[in-house]
């Protein structure tokens, strides 16, 4: 029977990737209580945030803003549009383009999920200060990574 490679580089627990990955899951899985009192998904929050900074964006905006494509967040935004929190609207200036705008439930929902960084924040037992320098080098990774792509 052969001997199982020892090879460090290979060990699960010495892999970023798995440390993103890993701590991702337990971060939805946290936010998973947080939004159900607000009847909100990971998804529809992040697309809520965006639309909270800018109402009327495009679907591929916001699609480039959380680095996904339009495809996969159609469902999300049609669902927003039936809990009542959009409307999508055909751009006047190219109707193949679907803008998306909050609705009075939309942006009265964002006063409800003000709590939830603060929750994050005590969690996690790290200063604003840290969690803010850790999420700088989370998007110097990620632009490099993106950088990096063919």
């Amino acid at each position: 029977m052969a001997e199982p490679d020892a090879c460090s580089d290979l060990q699960l627990d010495h892999q970023l990737c798995f440390a993103l990955y890993s701590t991702s899951l337990l971060m939805t899985k946290f936010y998973k209580p947080l939004l159900t009192a607000l009847n909100l998904t990971y998804p529809q929050y992040l697309v809520m945030m965006v639309l909270w900074e800018e109402d009327g964006l495009s679907a591929g905006t916001i699609s480039q803003r959380l680095y996904t494509d339009t495809g996969s967040l159609t469902p999300v935004f049609k669902r927003l549009a039936r809990e009542g929190l959009l409307e999508r609207v055909r751009s006047e200036r190219d109707e193949r383009v679907v803008e998306l705008h909050l609705t009075e439930a939309g942006r009265a929902l964002q006063e409800r999920a003000r709590e939830i960084p603060d929750c994050v924040v005590m969690a996690s037992g790290q200063t604003f200060d840290e969690l803010h320098e850790l999420k700088e080098q989370l998007e110097t990774l990620r632009g490099r990574l993106k950088d990096a792509m063919p």
